[in-house]
């Protein structure tokens, strides 16, 4: 198997049969061995219908369905499992992303790169909140992470089979798979291009999912938000201590002074509120190692026609030898 085209569907019946007619028309003139694997995740529309149709028409036409939504970043991780290209394509359903970018992404990738992502010159379609705080989110990353995650790019890429076996290495629950292949290295690249308006249906991405994303790209690359804790917690200490000098001053100086003192109460308040936010990102980091010490399975599969024989495994790294 040459190319596999890995493609999360949630909730996308008005854009599947479009997007497989365009994957078609721009991988067929490509004389390469493929497959497409469509992974539903918990679907509540006739998408898994839809995707059936396609494999009783196509041997090409892989899928994996899910026993119930377990998110985006879940979804192409398990098309990642189960690929047997020796390069794998990420694109979602939504056809934002062009299909015909593919052609020249795997060109590219002939060169000698490991991985080429798609990046954007201009998002179609986007509210000017979602342009501003995916721009502000995808800066605020780059510049707090120790790796180079590459700003204004989604998922869709191209990857050689070496990163595949690579990120079947990390098995942490809370996947931000941008950052993962960044961390992971090798050669990299990238290919312009101009992401066109959602050709049908509502995005899946709510800014309720947008958010725990940025949270799992934040936590998962970053200790910024714990030494930010950190170094509030000696601030706030600092202004404490001043307060406590000037009410100190007011009582046995000046005499200035009411009972119950309005800025008191403010202090309090104020170093309370520091407090929180600090136990807040330090459960934020808890709450992941705990996720990932339980060890539950990343995702149930309830049906797939993939035989799972025919899944390669990963190349595990050799043990280190001990003298």
């Amino acid at each position: 198997m040459d190319l596999s085209i890995i493609v999360p569907i949630y909730n996308e019946e008005s854009n599947i049969e479009a997007l497989y007619k365009r994957l078609r028309s721009v991988i067929d003139p490509m004389a390469v061995q493929y497959e497409f694997i469509f992974i539903n995740d918990g679907s509540r529309d006739r998408s898994l219908t839809l995707i059936h149709d396609l494999t009783a028409s196509d041997p090409q036409v892989r899928y994996i369905d899910f026993s119930r939504n377990f998110g985006h970043q879940i979804a192409v991780t398990a098309g990642l499992d189960l690929a047997a290209g020796a390069a794998v394509v990420i694109i979602d359903a939504d056809l934002q992303d062009p299909p015909e970018l593919i052609p020249k992404l795997y060109q590219k990738l002939q060169e000698g790169y490991e991985v080429v992502y798609a990046k954007r010159r201009s998002r179609k379609g986007e509210s000017a909140a979602k342009k501003f705080t995916a721009r502000l989110f995808y800066r605020v990353l780059a510049s707090i992470t120790h790796i180079s995650i590459p700003v204004d790019t989604g998922d869709f890429r191209i990857i050689s089979r070496k990163v595949v076996n690579a990120l079947k290495q990390m098995p942490e629950q809370n996947k931000f798979i941008r950052g993962q292949i960044s961390w992971i290295g090798y050669r990299q690249t990238y290919l312009e291009y101009d992401r066109a308006e959602r050709a049908g249906g509502a995005t899946g991405y709510t800014y309720r999912k947008m958010i725990r994303l940025a949270l799992d790209g934040i936590t998962g690359f970053s200790d910024a938000p714990l030494k930010a804790a950190t170094i509030g917690g000696f601030i706030v200490s600092g202004v404490a201590f001043l307060v406590m000098v000037y009410t100190l001053y007011a009582r046995f100086i000046t005499k200035d002074y009411e009972p119950g003192w309005s800025s008191l109460m403010v202090s309090i308040l104020f170093m309370g509120g520091i407090q929180l936010i600090a136990i807040g990102i330090i459960g934020e980091y808890i709450a992941r190692l705990s996720a990932n010490v339980r060890q539950r399975p990343l995702y149930i599969i309830s049906d797939t026609n993939i035989p799972l024989e025919e899944v390669p495994t990963p190349t595990m790294p050799l043990a280190p030898h001990n003298s």
